[in-house]
């Protein structure tokens, strides 16, 4: 497995996550490699740093390795992914994330016409998705946003742009048909829920691209089979008290895309 690293020092790395790559195993397919995998191998020293999560699998508990890692993205999601190289760099990166005092900001093309958002002093051309999310009481897998959430339900908020809305097709009946009709979008979660920025882009109706989740009835599309969201940067403090921000090259199948639909 090759990954490459986009930032590194005494304390800290900051990978770029291949896209179907998970981050650490789920402790029942111990055959796959996962980012924790590439870790251990590539930095031995860091097998002690960091938080283990124990779960029950098959009325066995068992423990899995999590080595530096401070924060996870969807197995799916490519992009930007800090690791701690000690213990110290952990714990002060943690603080970070449980304060909300990290930054990050996604790219991902979603299906139909993201509604421009309405300016205001406040939040500039920025659109606003404050609902809270809960567990789905329809899939084991999933989560939802708003009426229907299970508990725990926990406070949620995403800003987005619009980057650009266009058509799949070059024929103008076609053109006609919300099938058709995509937004690039840029994507920053104020808080940091799991599947948060799949569960709010389905609440407004305009779910990931390829979402095998939360997609509903929408086939795959625009050429790319997999889910369509990439973690595009991420500003932090360093040990050091500098902050720092990091960007990882939008993957390929971001490029195609943007390529050949001269987005």
């Amino acid at each position: 497995m090759k990954i490459n690293i986009l930032y590194e020092d005494k304390d800290l790395m900051v990978l770029d996550k291949p896209a179907g790559v998970a981050v650490h195993s789920d402790g029942k397919n111990k055959k796959e490699k996962t980012v924790a995998d590439w870790i251990l191998e590539n930095y031995p020293k860091l097998e002690k740093v960091g938080e283990p999560m124990e779960i029950e699998y098959r009325g066995e508990q068992i423990k899995i390795s999590r080595p530096g890692i401070v924060h996870r993205l969807d197995k799916e999601t490519s992009g930007a992914l800090i690791v701690a190289k000690n213990q110290k760099a952990f714990l002060f990166l943690k603080e970070q994330f449980q304060n909300h005092k990290v930054k990050k900001t996604y790219r991902a093309f979603v299906y139909g016409f993201v509604t421009d958002p309405k300016a205001s002093l406040a939040t500039g051309k920025r659109g606003i998705i404050n609902v809270p999310i809960g567990r789905s009481v329809n899939d084991i897998r999933a989560y939802t946003a708003g009426r229907g959430a299970k508990e725990p339900i926990r406070e949620a908020v995403t800003e987005y742009t619009i980057l650009k809305k266009f058509f799949d097709t070059d024929k103008e009946e076609e053109k006609k048909i919300q099938a058709h009709h995509f937004t690039y979008v840029e994507v920053y979660p104020k808080t940091g829920r799991t599947h948060q920025i799949r569960v709010h882009m389905r609440y407004i109706n305009h779910p990931v691209v390829s979402d095998p989740i939360y997609a509903g009835v929408r086939e795959k599309a625009l050429g790319v089979d997999r889910l369509a969201l990439h973690a595009y940067s991420i500003t932090f403090t360093s040990t050091k008290g500098e902050q720092k921000t990091v960007e990882a090259p939008l993957p390929s199948d971001f490029k195609k895309v943007i390529k050949n639909f001269n987005l």
